[in-house]
């Protein structure tokens, strides 16, 4: 079976949670499946030149029009093409719901689809009412279309489903993963590194991993950062892949002890997760957030907003605070020791990346016809995975 993914920018070590959601997941299909071979059509902008492998999966970079509302549709436009008449796909896998306006193509050109919806992205302050008005369109396209859809979102499944009664047998819920705590390092020298090159001390700040964006609410943290321990700093992972006014504006208020890294490769994240007082992530909108994910599995304090996305990792009342609610916020960043540390071994248990690769390469077979799925799916009246 040969799939072809797009929708997404790249991968190795491109910042994003469906860049994530892909580096971690497809190697994971290839161990599981030996069988399958895996293409990824990226964005030759966000990664080197030249066809290249990434852990059994191949990397296929092709041109795409650097534009925040017409970069991931023409690409993915181009990008079925490629795959029907190079790559001679048996299916194609489209992430995230701007790319599924192109699902209807994928059908037309004889292409099986798998959809991954991971998140609800015309809630996202950035775009405009036309754009709100496509990603709802591609949304749609995307449930009435696509063989198979997965969630990686309880909350938006439940949603998918309740709008879409007749199409429920068409969605699974089939989560993101944690493993981060898989990776950290007996003897830590490489964290002592990481962190003498950031000038970091060991519970000496608090951190967020996020692109510089509004939704991801990095401005309240900001705002609340003056509440923070003294010589506690604020270390903000994370670029701006588009220039916008939001980012400079950010970016300006850097100082001493609010520090912006900007983007960082996985591996130079990881020591930052295990040593860091606590983790924040303020957003506005999520799908699922691997980034909170990946700290909890650290073993890290992790601090989150109250949306339903957040919420539905089930973590204590006292991992959260109000979205948009700077005041509550300053509160909880005064009083760090006052924010409980999950089980690591649970998270990692319950959101294991190589369970979830076996359950979607699962789905990916029964949609070429070569397997019944067994797999865990989402019923809309159960609030668990099965």
């Amino acid at each position: 079976m040969k799939i072809v993914a797009l929708g997404l920018r790249g991968v190795p070590n491109v910042m994003g949670g469906v860049e994530t959601h892909c580096e971690q997941l497809y190697p994971r299909m290839r161990i599981v499946a030996p069988d399958i071979r895996i293409t990824v059509i990226a964005r030759a902008l966000y990664v080197p030149e030249g066809r290249a492998t990434f852990q059994g999966v191949d990397i296929r970079p092709i041109p795409a029009i650097k534009n925040i509302y017409l970069e991931a549709v023409t690409h993915t436009f181009v990008g079925l093409l490629y795959a029907r008449f190079a790559e001679r796909a048996d299916v194609v896998h489209i992430h995230a719901i701007g790319p599924g306006l192109l699902i209807p193509l994928a059908k037309l050109l004889g292409l099986p689809v798998v959809f991954t919806h991971h998140g609800e992205d015309y809630n996202r302050e950035k775009w405009n009412g036309l754009a709100k008005m496509a990603l709802r369109l591609g949304e749609a396209q995307a449930v009435r279309f696509a063989d198979r859809m997965i969630s990686v979102s309880r909350p938006v499944a439940r949603s998918l489903m309740e709008r879409n009664p007749a199409l429920t047998n068409r969605i699974s819920m089939i989560p993101n993963g944690a493993a981060v705590g898989q990776w950290l390092e007996a003897d830590g020298s490489a964290a002592a590194d990481a962190l003498r090159r950031l000038d970091l001390e060991p519970g000496g700040y608090v951190m967020t991993v996020a692109r510089l964006v509004p939704e991801k609410g990095i401005h309240d943290l900001v705002d609340a950062a003056s509440d923070l321990p003294d010589g506690m700093k604020l270390v903000i992972v994370g670029g701006a892949q588009m220039k916008s006014a939001y980012a400079e504006k950010l970016l300006a208020r850097a100082s001493e002890r609010v520090i912006f890294i900007g983007e960082l490769p996985r591996d130079d994240i990881t020591p930052l997760y295990a040593n860091t007082a606590l983790f924040v992530l303020a957003s506005y909108h999520e799908g699922m957030p691997i980034v909170a994910l990946e700290a909890l599995s650290s073993g890290a304090r992790v601090l989150l907003s109250d949306i339903a996305p957040n919420k539905d990792l089930d973590l204590s009342a006292d991992n959260y605070f109000p979205v948009g609610n700077v005041a509550a916020l300053r509160a909880k960043l005064s009083a760090i020791e006052d924010v409980p540390r999950a089980n690591a071994d649970v998270i990692l248990l319950k959101y294991d990346w190589n369970v979830i690769a076996r359950e979607t390469v699962e789905l990916f077979r029964v949609v070429v016809g070569k397997d019944d799925f067994a797999g865990v799916g989402f019923n809309a009246a159960d609030d668990g995975r099965a």
